[in-house]
């Protein structure tokens, strides 16, 4: 019965002990004390502090600390935190002290530590400061003037990255347009963390009369490849082949690709997305390795086929995958059609047609005469066949005289009567009697009609 009894009082004990155990950590600890902040390179804020006075010696100290918002939570040993921020807005961490490294458990009171933007007018800081890391081997950062800034602002670009060991400044300034750019070079190290990294910038002016500006840069986004390289083109079963090189720094796997085809005859024009560069049961004689392909179908062969190329980065590499590279030069295979068939024909059909429209106007002007003729004026055939008998004094003058006399001539007087309307004869005369017209010689007055006969006979004189 003894021995019983002493275990049950070793094990009333031991739970005394863990009862003790689990309530020691679940008291509030006191806050931690001298929270300070400060500032490395450009952009990395380091607060620190001491552990808490008073804390429990049963309890094992974890720190709690999260920015602004709760953002960032987290729970370490450490006395210390840092962060890569821009400093162009205050940026504040809130830091607490519990006893284990459950979220839940009450932490102490928060002691709140903010680091605050730089002097100056926050109009005057430049705008639109972006960088965009070219091919791994240089960053070009662009910006635009703030709005309170003079025209004659001279800039300075810093920058900042792990392989460095201090802040270099930027010597190449120049301006495009309203916007104002400096590049520097940046290479991809075989070092694997490199690309974890971030480049640090900070943009202001020499007189420092303007605010400076922050942009934090991470080397796994912002990065934009340089157009590849095509080395051949060939057809093959009916399909167009394209044979390439990616551009330096970059694998296949890290690229997206577009192809531009443009048909000469067809006037096709349109671009095929690809994301693994290769082709299938490729008949080639040669090396391809390092060579990406693609393959066009539907191509004809015996017309001028045109391609370019561009790539740029993907998610399985890098987090950024909107930057497209530039199209490559353009390569052409096939032949062009001859232009001076289509020159001829451009000449020849419009005077082909002049010529048709001219002809045509001409037979249906005569067809229109064939068939509606035109009805003659009565009028103007009389006209024509007795002329004007208004004035027989101006009629018969103007009707050439034989002279009397002439040897060898026999002269027949015609006398000839024309009626003419009354209106024609002012001098009296009645609407039976005409104008008398006379072919005689010496201009005799006309004899009777009896005597006609007789002086017919009658020689000249």
């Amino acid at each position: 019965m003894e021995l019983p009894a002493r275990l049950c009082g070793l094990w009333a004990l031991l739970l005394c002990f863990a009862d003790g155990g689990d309530a020691a950590p679940t008291e509030t600890q006191p806050p931690v004390t001298n929270l300070s902040v400060s500032v490395e390179n450009l952009c990395t804020v380091i607060w620190t502090w001491n552990p808490p006075e008073g804390a429990s010696p049963n309890c094992s100290l974890w720190y709690f600390s999260h920015f602004g918002n709760k953002q960032d939570k987290k729970i370490a040993p450490e006395t210390h935190r840092s962060k890569e921020v821009p400093l162009n807005e205050r940026v504040c961490l809130q830091v607490g002290s519990q006893c284990s490294t459950n979220e839940s458990d009450n932490p102490s009171i928060l002691v709140e530590k903010c680091i605050s933007p730089p002097e100056g007018d926050p109009e005057s800081a430049v705008t639109e400061l972006q960088c965009i890391w070219h091919n791994l081997s240089y960053m070009n950062c662009t910006w635009l003037p703030g709005r309170n800034t003079r025209p004659d602002t001279n800039y300075t670009l810093y920058y900042w990255h792990s392989s460095l060991g201090k802040i270099l400044q930027c010597e190449d300034i120049y301006t495009a347009g309203q916007h104002i750019g400096c590049s520097f070079a940046l290479t991809k190290l075989k070092d694997s963390s490199f690309d974890q990294h971030s480049v640090q910038v900070m943009v202001k002016d020499n007189a420092g009369k303007i605010r400076p500006s922050f942009n934090i840069v991470p080397l796994t986004s912002h990065v934009q490849p340089d157009p590849p390289h095509i080395k051949n083109l060939f057809f093959q079963h009916g399909d167009l082949y394209v044979l390439g090189k990616n551009p330096q720094n970059f694998y296949s796997r890290c690229l997206s690709y577009e192809v531009e085809f443009n048909n000469s005859q067809t006037e096709t024009h349109y671009i095929l997305s690809v994301e693994e560069p290769k082709c299938d049961n490729l008949e080639f004689e040669g090396n391809l390795e390092g060579t990406i392909c693609f393959r066009v179908p539907g191509v004809f062969p015996d017309t001028l086929n045109t391609v370019r190329i561009r790539v740029k980065t993907n998610k399985f590499c890098y987090e950024d995958d909107k930057l497209w590279s530039n199209w490559s030069p353009a390569m052409s295979i096939g032949k062009k059609a001859n232009p001076t068939f289509y020159i001829t024909m451009l000449l020849i059909i419009p005077v082909i047609v002049a010529g048709a429209i001219i002809v045509l106007l001409l037979y249906l002007k005569r067809l229109k005469i064939i068939i509606f003729p035109p009805i003659p004026d009565p009028g103007k055939i009389f006209k024509e066949m007795f002329g004007d008998q208004n004035d027989d004094t101006l009629l018969q003058g103007a009707l050439p005289t034989i002279p009397c006399g002439t040897p060898g001539i026999k002269l027949t007087t015609l006398w000839l009567r024309a009626c003419a309307p009354t209106n024609s004869h002012p001098r009296g005369s009645s609407s039976a009697q005409g104008a008398v017209f006379n072919l005689s010689c010496g201009g005799r007055s006309p004899p009777s009609l009896a005597g006609l006969e007789e002086l017919n006979q009658q020689p000249c004189g």
